[in-house]
């Protein structure tokens, strides 16, 4: 499937990219000092032949992406340390992420966040979706000229990163775009391999006078992981004893010789909307009012799996497998919303009411054990939600509202609401505070589950886990700070013995984290500390204390006429010791142990580089491994990666 993907979208690539080229519409692009790009055009008519050409300016401003929830970015070509942080396989800052050893395998918590739980419980195996792209992390794109992003990245040991945009307009009101993430990396220790796969394709449309809109996206992922089970108590000691007969990490004995585990995603997005009523303000030509109905439709498959082919290790009990030819769990949704959405400019704002039917499905084929006691092999039904959501603009303050009830008693019902009230002051200062409120059954797999191990089949009936999030924010040139207190009723985890449970008592979290950087001629210290207090629950609910990560960085232009900026620097992170959760691969979930601590620094060091509308990546991570202690591990029995040198690029280029 991966290889058709690729070959499909580099296919697609090469002959729109030659097409749009033919055309000449563009002589070449600079780009300035904020990325923009500019095309000087000329239109002309030879021998009766008609070029149709643009003339005039194109401004970095005109490649917009927008996210799911229509807020409005731009293509960005410059260097900046944030790029340093979001310049790994998730593209994300991973700051509260402790990652293991290769890149594409899972990461632990240093952290958690629950300003954006989903309304409806997930499959679960929550580990291998680390990657996963949920909707709200589509991009949709609006440019004047074919644009491409390439990202590549080196992996580990061998093997490599490759994630590669492409989109254009074939109308102002037309966007397409494609996009392929792949990663291939073999891993330093034996059985570590990842191979991952991520295609997504996305439009957007709306007619001339935007009286109909409609956009939706296509994905489909796959994430394989060879898995080793950890070091072995011999290979453990040989690890952190130093014995230099495995400095080759790959000499080390592992738990598992034959395992991996498979997840895999596809979803199709449809939405759209009509005008039904528009009033225009005759001096702006301007929407003052609109009433809109508008359809969402999803439809998302996810699927889990873990292959063994032998009896060998029994670090997961005893095995009866009942010969069933399918294995996999998987989990069905799909949803309809109906939507009405009345906006004015000066009255309400924008409120839309809402109603959805859903229908789910998880489960199995058939029964995996011999010797399982389990007496539904699927859960699924049908469910009906109303809610409605808001948005309004008053003077300095923005006001954002969302709730939907699923009533009943199966398995999605609940409620959920999310509040923000924000005040920006010009560009100074921007206050928020949040408040999310949810119940929800937890996920499915710790409701059903089904193994060809005999300690790894149940069936629950858990009750519906309550989340309350209060959130501040406070963000300015001086300062970045912010924090969340949750309490959370019926929290669900995987316990010692890897079965899943709910805990009886309240969890009450609290997170404080800050941002300051401290900039002196050329030189800047970047730091980041986040502070994290469990006053109830911390037998079950674990962090760390304190996790900082502090940045000092040179930034200079290069050689004659300023052709390269250069961004030269070494980052300190570190978090204090705590029972880190373990990993379990056969649930791809992580579980509570109460035997090992885990807390260490880390230094990496970096050179990055822009070159007109390339940034290049050069970095050393763990740099400081090769004498400092051998304590370093990122979930019990997986150590975190010893010195590694990568090397990678993001190129963007417009046609």
């Amino acid at each position: 499937m991966n290889k058709k993907f690729i070959f499909f979208f580099l296919s697609l690539f090469f002959v729109i990219s030659t097409l749009s080229a033919q055309r000449k519409l563009s002589k070449g692009l600079n780009f300035g000092e904020k990325g923009a790009a500019y095309s000087n055009i000329d239109s002309l008519k030879n021998s009766g032949e008609t070029k149709v050409i643009l003339s005039g300016k194109t401004k970095f401003t005109d490649y917009k992406i927008f996210s799911h929830k229509r807020d409005t970015s731009y293509i960005d070509t410059t260097l900046t340390l944030q790029k340093e942080y979001k310049f790994n396989y998730l593209r994300k800052d991973n700051f509260e992420l402790l990652a293991f050893h290769n890149q594409g395998q899972t990461f632990n918590n240093l952290g958690y966040s629950f300003n954006n739980i989903k309304q409806f419980p997930d499959i679960g195996f929550t580990a291998k979706q680390f990657s996963y792209l949920d909707i709200d992390e589509i991009k949709y794109y609006e440019v004047p000229t074919p644009t491409t992003e390439i990202l590549y990245r080196t992996g580990l040991q061998q093997g490599q990163v490759l994630d590669a945009l492409f989109t254009l307009n074939f109308s102002k009101r037309l966007n397409v775009s494609l996009s392929y993430k792949g990663l291939r990396s073999l891993g330093a220790y034996r059985r570590s391999l990842v191979s991952n796969g991520n295609f997504r394709g996305t439009f957007h449309y709306r007619t001339k006078e935007n009286q109909y809109e409609i956009r939706g996206h296509l994905a489909t992922l796959d994430f394989l992981n060879q898995e080793n089970g950890g070091l072995t108590t011999s290979a453990l000691a040989q690890f952190v004893d130093e014995d230099p007969n495995f400095e080759t990490r790959s000499r080390l004995d592992v738990n598992l010789t034959d395992a991996e585990n498979q997840f895999d995603g596809n979803r199709v997005y449809l939405e759209h909307s009509y005008k039904l009523l528009v009033n225009k303000d005759t001096i702006n030509d301007k929407d003052f009012s609109n009433l809109k109905i508008g359809h969402i439709f999803t439809n998302e498959t996810k699927s889990y799996n873990f292959i063994q082919t032998s009896t060998t290790s029994s670090i997961f009990g005893d095995r009866n497998a009942s010969g069933a030819t399918d294995t996999k769990a998987e989990s069905k949704l799909t949803n309809n919303e109906i939507n009405l959405e009345f906006n004015s400019k000066y009255v309400l704002g924008k409120f839309k009411a809402k109603a959805n039917l859903t229908s789910y499905s998880y489960g199995y084929d058939s029964i995996l054990n011999t010797n399982s006691s389990i007496n539904k092999i699927k859960l699924e039904g049908n469910a009906v939600s109303f809610g409605a959501d808001w948005k309004a603009k008053i003077k300095n303050f923005q006001l954002n509202a969302d709730a939907s009830i699923t009533p009943g008693s199966g398995i999605i019902a609940g409620h959920f609401l999310k509040g923000e009230a924000v005040y920006e002051k010009d560009s100074l200062f921007k206050v928020k505070g949040s408040l999310l409120i949810s119940s929800k059954s937890p996920n499915f797999n710790t409701l059903l589950h089904q193994s060809e191990y005999d300690d790894y089949n149940w069936e629950n009936n858990f009750s519906t886990v309550n989340t309350r999030d209060l959130g501040f924010e406070f963000n300015s040139k001086w300062i970045n700070a912010g924090l969340n207190f949750t309490n959370i009723d019926n929290y669900t985890y995987f316990n010692e013995n890897n079965t899943p449970q709910q805990f009886s008592n309240q969890i009450t979290y609290l997170k404080i984290k800050g941002n300051r950087e401290f900039k002196y001629w050329k030189l800047s210290l970047d730091n980041t500390i986040m502070f994290q207090n469990v006053s109830s629950g911390s037998s079950v609910f674990r962090v760390p204390e304190f996790v900082t990560r502090n940045t000092l960085y040179y930034t200079d232009y290069w050689f004659k006429g300023k052709p390269m900026l250069v961004n030269i620097g070494v980052t300190f992170k570190y978090f204090t010791k705590y029972k880190a959760n373990a990993y379990n691969p056969l649930l791809a979930e992580f579980t509570l142990q109460n035997t090992d601590e885990i807390g260490y620094p880390t230094f990496d060091v970096f050179f990055n580089a822009q070159v007109r509308r390339t940034r290049l990546y050069f970095k050393v991570d763990n740099a400081t491994s090769g004498f400092s202690k051998k304590n370093y591990f990122s979930a019990p029995n997986y150590p975190y990666r010893d010195l590694t040198i990568r090397f990678g690029l993001v190129w963007n280029w417009f046609i």
